[in-house]
């Protein structure tokens, strides 16, 4: 159920500015295929590992096997290498959030790990040359291996914080040598590669705070290197246990240049981010139409209907999950009539929109829910922890700020919402 809200790209193109009209009638069937083999995998088996991802802060792993079987493993590879070219760059990017927003519903960390991986596709279909593509597109498609991309390297210590993060990347014969370490490492020990982006000027990943943007780099990283290795003793966080976003360590591991991604520095001055921003919100939506989905359930069970100020609230989430589709479908169709800058610009807005809006839904569905909706096990109850810790992937605040920079026209950083 999603309030009223038809998930079908075939409903949704009328926000589209035309194209998804377009479309031939039988790919217009096959994406809808694809979003509903993805819904009732989710509604019939996901929602049911959920709880034991998350008590055991494990990896999703029979999920991402169910999603192989099923064809959708390599929805975000390009068409001429046997996906299905689902992605912000391609013609149709609204099927690919959609499935995410199915997968979110039933486990919010099952759908960051899958972001990772699809995003990671994305990068691959367009920054990588063809040798590269055939060879790991291939893997993809025939035997499911699983991608994630790496940037986290956070330099502020925390209070009680021992250690420091990061890594240094040296040239040497042949490629590179990645030394430290790396955090929110989501996937760790469950995706079989890594993009990993890091800095010539040593550690800080894409963020460094005074390195030249040209000593970005991003490498391919073959996780099964005995020189990785990951620390879960780091890994202990209120919600969102299921990405086992451990630390990971680098002992000199070597990239060979074969497995360079692209020019340096080109995933900051391309925006690659901005691709992704609004595939966090349509997470969020699928966090918010599930909590609403429990909560419609519960008022029934409990005879709560006719309480005027329930009513209020759920009348509020309506409106909430209605307007959090409505936005991903205006962006989307900004991305796939073409309109590179207006999409990332409306992302960022739609990112910032839809985390107000799945937050003030879930704080909603417990007040209207009471108490005893968060007395675990309950599916609210895993789901306010998990997107209240998710939402703060970016910092909410400095998302704003960036949308209010834009609107002043100053200079700001669309990819990470710096200062």
């Amino acid at each position: 159920m999603s309030a009223g809200v038809d998930d079908s790209p075939a409903v949704l193109g009328h926000q589209r500015d035309g194209r998804a009209g377009d479309r031939p009638p039988e790919a217009a069937l096959l994406r809808q295929d694809l979003i509903d083999r993805a819904s009732a995998l989710a509604n019939e088996t996901f929602a049911d590992r959920a709880d034991h991802y998350d008590t055991s802060a494990s990896f999703p792993a029979e999920d991402f096997d169910d999603l192989f079987r099923a064809g959708l493993h390599a929805v975000a590879v390009p068409q001429a290498y046997g996906g299905h070219g689902l992605g912000p760059f391609g013609d149709d990017v609204l099927s690919l959030w959609m499935i995410t927003k199915s997968l979110a519903k039933a486990d919010l960390s099952l759908a960051r790990c899958w972001e990772g991986h699809a995003n990671s596709m994305v990068l691959l279909a367009n920054i990588a040359d063809q040798e590269q593509q055939e060879r790991w597109f291939e893997g993809v498609v025939q035997h499911g291996t699983r991608w994630v991309a790496w940037s986290g390297e956070p330099q502020a210590r925390a209070p009680g914080q021992k250690q420091g993060f990061g890594t240094r990347v040296e040239m040497v014969d042949g490629g590179y040598l990645v030394d430290g370490t790396k955090v929110f490492t989501t996937s760790a020990g469950g995706a079989d590669w890594a993009i990993i982006l890091v800095n010539t000027a040593g550690p800080g990943g894409a963020r460094h705070a005074t390195g030249s943007v040209d000593g970005v780099l991003m490498l391919a990283c073959d996780l099964s290197d005995p020189s990785v290795s990951f620390d879960a003793s780091w890994w202990d966080p209120i919600g969102m246990r299921g990405t086992v976003s451990l630390l990971t360590r680098f002992d000199r591991t070597f990239i060979p240049q074969a497995q360079v991604i692209g020019y340096p520095g080109q995933y900051l001055k391309e925006g690659w981010q901005t691709c992704f921003t609004p595939h966090y919100a349509a997470s969020f939506l699928g966090a918010a139409e599930s909590a609403f989905e429990f909560t419609t359930d519960y008022l029934t069970c409990q005879k709560k209907g006719g309480d005027p100020f329930v009513q209020q609230h759920m009348g509020r989430i309506a409106i909430n999950i209605e307007t959090a589709q409505l936005w991903l479908s205006h962006v989307a169709g900004l991305w796939e009539a073409r309109r590179y800058d207006e999409a990332k610009t409306a992302g960022i807005r739609a990112r910032f929109l839809i985390d107000q809006l799945a937050s003030d839904t879930v704080r909603r569905c417990i007040k209207a829910c009471g108490a005893r909706s968060l007395v675990r096990p309950s599916r609210l109850e895993r789901i306010y922890r998990d997107l209240s810790f998710y939402v703060l992937h970016d910092n909410t605040d400095q998302v704003l700020a960036t949308i209010g920079k834009t609107a002043l026209g100053e200079i700001r950083d669309d990819s990470f919402f710096n200062k």
